[in-house]
């Protein structure tokens, strides 16, 4: 029997997060589910890049975290987006993990591109809060300058509730103090 080639239709009984580590040949590298449907994300952007580069050097968080990318959070059968960037307890990753439970996960950060406007800024968030997640961040442009706007979990209602709306430096805490300087002419270099 031959593999399937990429694209090919949905399976029997639609796509699950654990299908979406067998995704057949020719798949494209960051694929995400949500609700049921794959998701393909497009190239990132210089300013998704260089604010991904300036968070993983700048969030220093203590040593039961690790900050990981390119990685999926499963918060059910058919929901296992790929955030931009996760916070992580550091003893739920291994070399072979693809995916990260909710509840290992402390922050998503989500970058805003043009494409993906309506997942970051309602979709995704309202996964996350639901899954418990308690901390979030969106990260958008404006004037070419980042914008980060910071959520916190408000766990009797499940809902995000915003922390700050962060221009030029970022000063928020997270369980430990966060001050990253969101100038990204020096990660550019």
């Amino acid at each position: 029997m031959t593999q399937p080639r990429w694209p090919c239709p949905p399976p029997p009984g639609g796509w699950t997060a654990e299908l979406l580590d067998r995704l057949p040949p020719g798949a494209p590298r960051h694929v995400e589910l949500i609700d049921g449907s794959l998701v393909v994300r497009p190239p990132q952007t210089g300013f998704h890049m260089l604010m991904l580069r300036l968070f993983e050097r700048s969030l220093r968080p203590p040593g039961d975290f690790m900050a990981v990318r390119e990685m999926t959070v499963t918060l059910g059968a058919r929901e296992r987006p790929e955030p931009d960037l996760l916070l992580v307890r550091r003893p739920a990753f291994s070399n072979k993990i693809t995916s990260f439970a909710a509840e290992d996960v402390h922050l998503v950060v989500e970058v805003v591109s043009e494409e993906s406007q309506d997942r970051d800024r309602t979709t995704k968030p309202i996964k996350y809060s639901n899954a418990g997640i308690k901390h979030f961040w969106r990260i958008e442009q404006e004037d070419n300058m980042p914008v980060a706007y910071t959520f916190e979990l408000e766990p009797s209602v499940r809902a995000y509730v915003p922390t700050g709306i962060h221009r030029k430096r970022l000063r928020t805490n997270i369980g430990f103090d966060v001050d990253i300087d969101l100038d990204l002419r020096d990660v550019a270099e």
